[in-house]
């Protein structure tokens, strides 16, 4: 039978398993390593750490369990849409191919899959999940202004692209968009949040500073060896808003001594 050449559109990781595969049989196929390649924008680290070598470990003596999903490039090749760590455990091991199901699907469905299969990760830092959020609610509003749309997401039209993230990721709206906003923060910033160095709270209220404020209070923290606290993160904001907030302001501010 001839396809439509319509594919639904899909709002959750559930769905590419419960939808897709119960409507055809997927094979899976060997996929050179070499022809494989990384997700545009991924925001996800895939780092050579410990977790990493065990999962090498696990590669040598089982081999990959759980083949990556993969879609057609228009140049050739393969982009990988889940599975960056295995491809990279696999490499690793010097392996040249692994397991894959190659699906042909749109940019917006892929960032969905890519988003809802590694956020079931333990361990993600904050500038990933922040990122993450990010890419998936903007395909979610994509996926809303087009018309073929599935009965169970013609339903679902009614909630907002944010109300989707957070009842997928299990998160309340409000945490989502905090955590959004952390996208707002120049890198260095966005590190120290990684590395516990500010605290979730503060980078919140740092995120509306402008961005070359944002570089000053570097400049400012490094003066006075001091990271800020959530009440200082909020003047400084408050400051900013006001028009009000300078370099010195903030070495002030960042001098207090902390109760």
């Amino acid at each position: 039978m001839k396809s439509s050449g319509r594919k639904p559109s899909l709002t959750s990781y559930d769905d590419i398993f419960s939808t897709e595969a119960s409507r055809q049989q997927e094979q899976i196929q060997r996929l050179a390593i070499s022809e494989l390649h990384p997700f545009k924008d991924h925001p996800f680290r895939v780092l050579d750490d410990d977790r990493m070598m065990e999962t090498v470990e696990s590669v040598k003596e089982y081999g990959v369990l759980v083949p990556i999903i993969a879609r057609p490039m228009p140049d050739g090749g393969d982009e990988i849409v889940s599975g960056h760590r295995r491809k990279r455990a696999c490499e690793l091991a010097g392996m040249n191919e692994l397991p894959a199901i190659v699906r042909d699907v749109d940019d917006d469905e892929a960032v969905i899959i890519m988003v809802d299969s590694n956020l079931q990760r333990e361990n993600i830092l904050p500038s990933e999940r922040a990122k993450a959020y990010q890419m998936k609610m903007e395909a979610i509003k994509r996926q809303g202004e087009r018309v073929d749309l599935t009965s169970r997401q013609v339903g679902e039209k009614s909630q907002t692209s944010i109300q989707l993230v957070a009842n997928q990721a299990g998160e309340s709206q409000r945490q989502v968009q905090r955590f959004i906003r952390l996208t707002e923060l120049i890198p260095e910033l966005l590190d120290m949040v990684d590395e516990k160095k500010i605290a979730l709270n503060p980078a919140y209220e740092l995120s509306f500073l402008k961005k070359e404020e944002q570089v000053d209070l570097l400049d400012a923290m490094d003066s006075e060896q001091a990271t800020p606290s959530l009440s200082q993160a909020q003047r400084l904001k408050k400051y900013s808003q006001e028009g009000h907030l300078t370099l010195d302001m903030m070495r002030v501010i960042m001098g207090e001594e902390k109760k």
